[in-house]
């Protein structure tokens, strides 16, 4: 665990807060359900939804290149050159739905790939400054509690966004409703340039700006607590890379749910991201982020579990149960996102670290951009075929979902080998079910 003493937050930290809130506005848009439901009215299969969801984090392999113009260029520089070119294909994204009067369905979701490629391509490069750039910004004994409450930001960003494209889109996504949603996703992506900008510029560590000659990846894949933490979320990202889009897939064609409905469901998902602050917050830089992780993954198997059940028909698929699923999947994907993004920045050093970090991200990006595609195959192939073992009916959902809680299990038995000195789950879990509620009541009764 951490011990050192707690320095004050930069000043201009506060711009990167509103950065989180108008970049996830935008970006959860463009990224998440609306596009994914956009696509799926436009004829697309498992597979190429599963492309839709993967384009993003694929395209982050382009960070191994762009790294070593980092040190050269500058963090902020770098960041946001790329993010304002990105913001213009947004807008060129919004024109799609327009051209419905005199393009079909299959020449208008080839332009939606197309733009998303471009978006994604720039989005990969540019994103390899972030981490460096925000580890150098913020103090060491702040980081877990900075992360959790980006990841807040993010969420609440979430919400909005989804409540907006739930209200405009209603029972039927037509094409000029899908429009204004864009629309509303470019704008707000602009805004967040202007948060972007106020962001305070850091120097780049000379080990970093004095490295030269060619990178060895290998050797730094092969630095022991960075390797087991690449392992870590190779594994999370087989596990969860998939299952909002499936999800949002399984409720639409399974449950019969409408756009509108889905996407109201999917709010859950994003409120329960922003309860992360008050379940890690803290607790990540004085517990650690070991005892977060292994908790996540657990809520993981028996998340899949749950939706595994369903579509099996053991269970009933009610909205009220989707969205509570959704909400604890939220949570789950916020702590483990700050858990094992604080930790890498505990284990990457600073000589190399632009490079370190963009293994890192790419690593878990192509994972997590390669599993929706592999499991839109598997959805696919399976089609209508049914089957019975264990008690249960196995048809494409179910087996995609009981696959899903196999690579939560491998995730938990990797997280247990990660390096940290960090509390017990059993002290995290202590805090939260037994300590806080009791800290509570006591309040509760003093004040009474």
């Amino acid at each position: 665990m951490e011990n050192e003493t707690r320095a004050a937050a930069p000043f201009g930290l506060r711009h990167a807060y509103g950065f989180a809130i108008f970049n996830g506005l935008s970006s959860q848009i463009v990224l998440g359900s609306p596009i994914i439901l956009y696509g799926r009215q436009l004829g697309a299969g498992a597979t190429v939804l599963g492309i839709l969801a993967g384009m993003m984090p694929l395209l982050v392999i382009f960070q191994l290149q762009a790294s070593q113009y980092v040190p050269r260029v500058g963090y902020k520089r770098f960041m946001m050159n790329g993010w304002s070119v990105r913001v213009l294909f947004v807008f060129v994204l919004a024109a799609i739905p327009l051209t419905a009067g005199f393009l079909d369905a299959t020449t208008r979701l080839t332009l939606v790939l197309a733009v998303l490629f471009l978006f994604n391509l720039l989005r990969g490069i540019s994103s390899c400054a972030w981490l460096p750039w925000i580890t150098e910004l913020v103090p060491s004994g702040l980081r877990g509690q900075y992360l959790t409450r980006e990841q807040f930001c993010v969420n609440l960003a979430g919400v909005g966004a989804f409540a907006l494209a739930a209200s405009v889109l209603g029972n039927g996504g037509a094409e000029m409703r899908f429009a204004m949603v864009f629309l509303f996703s470019a704008m707000v992506g602009g805004v967040s340039l202007f948060f972007l900008k106020r962001i305070p510029d850091v120097a780049i560590p000379h080990e970093e700006a004095t490295a030269r000659g060619p990178v060895p990846w290998m050797q730094l894949a092969a630095h022991p607590p960075f390797r087991r933490l690449l392992w870590l979320n190779l594994a999370w990202a087989v596990a969860y890379g998939g299952l909002p889009t499936f999800i949002v897939a399984f409720l639409r064609t399974h449950a019969d749910l409408k756009d509108g409905v889905v996407l109201w469901a999917m709010v859950a998902f994003f409120v329960g991201g922003t309860v992360s602050t008050w379940v890690a917050g803290k607790r990540l830089d004085r517990l650690g982020s070991k005892p977060a992780v292994i908790l996540t993954l657990l809520l993981g198997v028996g998340l899949s579990i749950g939706w595994m059940l369903q579509a099996a028909g053991v269970v009933e698929t009610t909205l009220a149960r989707a969205m509570a699923l959704l909400l604890v999947l939220g949570l789950a994907n916020a702590v483990f996102l700050a858990a094992t993004n604080r930790l890498a920045m505990l284990t990457v050093p600073k000589a190399g670290r632009s490079h370190f970090f963009a293994l890192y991200s790419v690593v878990l990006n192509l994972a997590l951009g390669l599993a929706p595609v592999v499991w839109g195959l598997l959805i696919d192939g399976v089609g209508a075929r049914r089957g019975h073992a264990l008690g249960l009916e196995w048809n494409q959902y179910g087996a995609f979902f009981g696959l899903v809680t196999l690579a939560f299990g491998i995730a938990l038995v990797t997280a247990g080998r990660l390096q940290e000195k960090s509390a017990s789950v059993e002290s995290l879990l202590q805090e939260l079910l037994v300590d806080d509620p009791k800290r509570a009541l006591s309040r509760l009764f003093i004040r009474g």
